[in-house]
């Protein structure tokens, strides 16, 4: 399957927007630890931005840079949202309430902690009312979710916006799920080729094992970050490389990406 990539959105900890992001996979800077930076997110409604969730914030955030990147609609624009799990934190806050003798839970806290919840905000804040899936395949969502967008890309023939995601979970739930922060990449996927075009990427099935990266520090967050497994892939984008990297889905199968810069 082929796609043309039209706009990257990014945020990591240590890398708050793709330009930093593309800096540090080129080896121009290094990468220094920090927490996930998540900006306010001025599009939503007053109401909707106070009950905003960090997975809201990860999603606008990086949705919206891919959509700008590629000057696209918001509004126009078939999206596919792909997370290993949905708001650990409102998941803490739920089963800390649940343990007490008062269980009633906030509507706000209930409708956030659907694994649809960003999608959802989404809609809200860009009045888009095209198609949108929402995709959880655990460490192999990214994957699943980029397999989803180009199929959707194939049979419809219109842009796609491919939005994957993670978040933490506090403790104790953080040690049976030890993703350390939030973080999350955006790829606004065209079936044809534009000025605004980086790459083409042409997607298969492959038993090869996974690219690792040889920066320790970006390995670390390949590997703790189920959205972050795309970084082989946003490595070559950023370095301008063609060639060929595997990407972690479900094992045996992995996924092989022929990159071809524009």
């Amino acid at each position: 399957m082929n796609a043309w990539i039209d706009g990257i959105g990014f945020l990591a900890p240590g890398l708050p927007d793709w330009p930093t992001a593309r800096a540090v996979l080129r080896g121009e800077q290094a990468l220094v630890a920090a927490p996930s930076l998540l900006p306010a997110p001025a599009i939503l409604p007053p109401a909707e931005r106070r009950r905003a969730s960090r997975v809201v914030k990860l999603t606008l955030a990086i949705g919206l840079e891919a959509a700008a990147h590629a000057a696209a609609d918001v509004a126009t624009l078939t999206t596919v949202f792909a997370a290993s799990g949905a708001d650990g934190h409102n998941c803490h806050a739920l089963c800390e309430q649940l343990a007490t003798d008062d269980r009633q839970i906030s509507p706000t806290r209930f409708h956030n902690s659907v694994h649809n919840a960003a999608a959802g905000y989404w809609g809200i804040a860009t009045h888009a009312m095209a198609p949108c899936q929402v995709i959880c395949a655990y460490d192999a969502s990214f994957g699943a979710g980029l397999l989803d967008a180009l199929g959707q890309l194939l049979v419809d023939g219109q842009p796609v916006l491919l939005i994957a995601y993670d978040s933490e979970y506090p403790a104790p739930l953080h040690a049976k799920r030890d993703t350390p922060d939030c973080g999350g990449v955006a790829l606004l996927l065209s079936p044809q080729q534009s000025e605004r075009s980086l790459s083409r990427i042409t997607v298969s099935p492959t038993d090869e094992p996974a690219e690792h990266l040889a920066d320790a520090a970006l390995e670390s967050l390949r590997t703790s970050i189920p959205a972050l497994r795309s970084l082989p892939m946003l490595q070559a984008l950023a370095r301008g490389e063609g060639g060929r990297v595997c990407l972690d889905y479900l094992a045996p199968m992995q996924l092989a990406v022929e990159v071809q810069p524009c």
